[in-house]
């Protein structure tokens, strides 16, 4: 591949293998002291951030791995490499991205939906932005849309101290930890009071090298009374090695303003997907969360919302597709803490091949959380008997003064209803897809149109067993 003109920008000393397939530089694989301190020269951090990612190491290493989900005893840290950086710097041009690497993003839609509809777009390749934009008349309003590196040693430097996984502690689990000690790249957001971005930022992240982990920090605050939605996506080609997928999310939302999270996630079979997401919602605040899940080996997924303000609300629509070799883990958590506090989990999930589908729900209502609602209702589809799928709800509800209820299902594809379909000239496949398309339908009317066509094909290619 063709030597790019910054090579010599890179700081040598850093890296331990130079990936001439993929044009990128490596850390060697592993997690000791002195890999987290070259990733730390390497993002020539501040001091606080080195000391806070040495102190992570060691919670990490004194941590188990969590047994609440499906096993990952095929996720060795001894063989990820937890820091890859392409050959390339971070630009705001497009044209100035090379050439394989936007050929890449081109072919995932990316920067056409930026020209469509986005008001911004990151884009991440392995463990480094490659590409940050954002539109002249929403910076004009005062939003900030950067990458996390440049909040962190720019002015807004205090705002990322004083926010930075204060919601995700690294104590929280050993996967948290690992975050804190090794994450790269990511995407700031911060909207000021009052201010309505009226069309989405989005971030998109692509994990390319093999043998590799991504552990992208986004940290998003909107504002009182302001009113965001961030689109989230994430891509990887299937290698026969296993890569770890380990991000964070804090989403913090002001008085009065509201948020909306939409990730589309389409890892492909190998993947470990151990990524943590959490927000903290203010007096009167709304959180939305729209999860579509497709892809990855393993997946531990479970976005949390706590309301902590009076009358705040959260609502979250979620689609699973659990196919062949897949063990998807993936649900909600709530805690109300606030007075007169809502909260509704809408999922649907949907195993075939013999995949695994798991729903986990919890749901917490502190004393304080006087007249709270929560409501949960998740159903499944299994398309065949290999296939498994279960519903494992938690609640503790500590003040009689609450309204909770939960209701599940699960069932299979109407014979009927497929004859009926196919009596109207559908392929039996077409039929059945068809109809796990309606079942998805709840997830995909949340999403703008073009997500919502990107979701409907991926279950399509996942019904006719072509997706890596």
């Amino acid at each position: 591949m063709k030597e790019r003109t910054y090579v010599d920008d890179v700081d040598r000393s850093v890296y331990d293998i130079k990936d001439e397939e993929n044009d990128a530089y490596r850390i060697k694989s592993g997690l000791d002291a002195s890999i987290v301190e070259k990733i730390s020269k390497e993002k020539n951090d501040p001091v606080w951030m080195q000391n806070f990612r040495l102190q992570s190491l060691q919670i990490y290493n004194e941590l188990k791995v969590p047994n609440w989900g499906p096993p990952i005893d095929g996720l060795n840290m001894d063989n990820i490499a937890t820091y890859v950086r392409p050959n390339t710097r971070m630009t705001a041009k497009w044209s100035e991205v090379p050439e394989d690497i936007k050929n890449t993003f081109e072919r995932l839609g990316i920067p056409q939906a930026e020209r469509k509809s986005l008001a911004g777009v990151g884009a991440q390749y392995d463990s480094e932005l490659v590409y940050h934009n954002v539109r002249e008349e929403v910076a004009a309003q005062g939003v900030v849309y950067t990458d996390m590196e440049s909040a962190l040693k720019g002015e807004y430097a205090d705002m990322v101290k004083k926010y930075f996984m204060k919601l995700v502690r690294p104590n929280d689990h050993k996967f948290a930890a690992l975050h804190g000690a090794v994450w790269s790249g990511g995407s700031f957001v911060y909207v000021p009071p009052g201010v309505s971005v009226e069309i989405p930022l989005q971030s998109y992240f692509r994990l390319n090298a093999p043998g590799a982990g991504q552990f992208e920090h986004t940290l998003i605050i909107v504002d009182e009374g302001a009113d965001l939605h961030f689109i989230e996506g994430c891509s990887a080609p299937k290698y026969n090695i296993a890569n770890l997928h380990a991000g964070c999310v804090e989403l913090f939302v002001k008085k009065n303003a509201r948020l909306r999270y939409s990730t589309i996630e389409n890892w492909s079979k190998n993947m470990y997907n151990l990524n943590t997401k959490r927000a903290l919602v203010e007096d009167g605040g709304t959180m939305e969360w729209v999860s579509g899940s497709f892809g990855s080996h393993v997946s531990y997924l479970y976005p949390m919302t706590i309301l902590k303000g009076d009358r705040s609300r959260m609502e979250f629509t979620g689609i699973t597709f659990a196919g062949k070799g897949q063990n998807l883990d993936t649900g909600a958590k709530v805690v109300h803490i606030g007075k007169e506090t809502s909260s509704f989990m809408n999922t649907r999930s949907i195993s075939k091949d013999g995949g695994i589908s798991t729903f986990r729900s919890s749901v917490v209502v502190n004393k304080s959380a006087e007249n709270a609602k929560s409501a949960v209702s998740c159903q499944s589809l299994m398309l065949d008997s290999k296939s498994r799928s279960d519903t494992i709800p938690v609640m503790d509800i500590r003040t009689p003064h609450a309204d909770i209820g939960h209701e599940a299902k699960i069932g299979r594809i109407s014979d009927e209803a497929v004859f009926y379909l196919m009596s109207r000239g559908l392929s039996e496949e077409d039929a059945r897809a068809m109809i796990v398309s309606g079942f998805a339908d709840n997830v995909s009317k949340e999403l703008p149109l073009e997500y919502a066509v990107e979701m409907n094909n991926l279950i399509q290619l996942e019904m006719k067993g072509s997706i890596g």
